[in-house]
C-alpha cells in the first residue's frame, strides 16, 4: 500500500495527472488509453475525479482500481460528500479499500446536487468521517484555494477554514488551478503563518482554448494576469497557436513553482495525455534534477 503522504516525504517535487470519468452514456473502456499514456510518463500519482449526483460516482472506483491494480500506479480517488449519506461514504471507501485504493482526496463537491438527506455540509465534514471511523489510516488529500473559495468573503476566512481542514487530519492540499505564481506564493505565506504545515501540491492547467478560459474563470474564479491576458487576446483566433501558448505557459509556470520549491505539481489533463506528454517532455531535465529526500 502506498500513500502519498509518504511519497511527499520521500522527494520534492512530485508529479501527477488528474484524470476524469467517461461521460455516463460512455463505456469505460474510453479511459483506458488515457490512462495508459499516463502511466508513460511516469507520474508519482493519479487523481480520478469523482461525479456529481451519481452520474460517474461507480466510474471513480472502477478507474482508480485500474489505474492501481491493472496498471501499477498510485491512484486518489476524489471523494464528494454533498448530497450523499454516511452509509452511502462508509460504503464508497470501503469499495476503494477492497480494491488497495487507500489515498483519498476530501471535496465537498457541488452545491447543486446537495439533498435533504444529506449528512455533510463541508469537506470538513467528511474529513471528520473518515478519520473516525474504519478508514481511519487512508491518506487523506483536501483543496486549497490560492485566491480563496469563491463562496468566502475573504482569502483570511478561507485559510481559516483551510486550517481546520489539517487539524481535522488531512495529510497534504492540492490547489485549484492559477495562472499568476505570484498569487500561489503569497498565498503559502499566508498558510504558513496560519500554522499550515502539510505538503501543498500546485494544480496546473494549461489552456488550450478560448472556451475553456471562459469555463475556468467563470467556475472557480481564477484572476488571469495580464501575461496571460495578452497571450489570450493576441492568438483568440487562432487555435493551434493558441494551444502552442497555452502549454508553453504552462510550462514556464511549472520551472517557475519547481524552482521556488513547491512540494508537487498536479497537472490537470483534461484526459489530454497528448498535452501532458508535451508539458513533460518541455520539463525532463528539471524533472530528472529532483532529488530523494533523506
Amino acid at each position: 500500500m502506498t500513500l502519498i503522504r509518504d511519497i511527499l516525504n520521500a522527494k520534492r517535487p512530485t508529479f501527477s495527472f488528474e484524470i476524469f470519468p467517461p461521460k455516463p452514456e460512455s463505456p469505460l473502456e474510453t479511459v483506458y488509453e488515457t490512462v495508459a499514456a499516463l502511466r508513460i510518463l511516469r507520474p508519482d500519482f493519479i487523481s480520478v475525479t469523482y461525479g456529481a449526483a451519481g452520474s460517474s460516482r461507480n466510474k471513480t472506483v472502477d478507474i482508480a482500481s485500474l489505474v492501481r491494480n491493472r496498471w501499477g500506479q498510485v491512484a486518489l480517488a476524489h471523494l464528494t460528500c454533498i448530497g450523499s449519506t454516511r452509509s452511502e461514504v462508509m460504503e464508497v471507501l470501503e469499495e476503494l479499500d477492497q480494491e488497495n485504493v487507500s489515498n483519498v482526496l476530501a471535496l465537498r463537491g457541488d452545491p447543486r446536487d446537495a439533498e435533504e438527506r444529506s449528512d455533510f455540509r463541508h469537506a470538513l465534514d467528511l474529513i471528520r468521517q473518515i478519520r473516525a471511523g474504519q478508514f481511519g489510516d487512508f491518506c487523506v488529500g483536501a483543496a486549497a484555494y490560492p485566491e480563496g473559495h469563491v463562496e468566502c468573503d475573504s482569502l483570511d476566512e478561507d485559510i481559516r477554514h483551510l486550517r481546520m481542514k489539517v487539524d481535522a487530519g488531512v495529510d497534504f492540499l492540492v490547489t485549484q488551478l492559477f495562472f499568476d505564481n505570484e498569487i500561489f506564493y503569497r498565498f503559502m505565506d499566508l498558510a504558513g503563518r496560519a500554522g499550515i504545515d502539510v505538503p501543498v501540491v500546485a494544480g496546473i492547467m494549461p489552456v488550450l482554448n478560448a472556451r475553456q478560459i471562459g469555463r475556468v474563470v467563470s467556475l472557480c474564479g481564477a484572476s488571469i494576469p495580464p501575461k496571460f491576458a495578452r497571450i489570450m487576446r493576441r492568438y483568440e483566433h487562432a487555435p493551434d497557436a493558441l494551444r502552442e501558448a497555452g502549454i508553453a505557459y504552462a510550462t514556464e509556470q511549472i520551472v517557475d513553482l519547481v524552482s521556488w520549491g513547491a512540494a508537487g505539481i498536479h497537472l490537470y489533463t483534461m484526459n489530454r495525455p497528448d498535452i501532458a506528454e508535451r508539458i513533460m517532455k518541455n520539463i525532463g531535465a528539471v524533472r530528472a534534477s529532483v532529488v530523494t529526500r533523506e
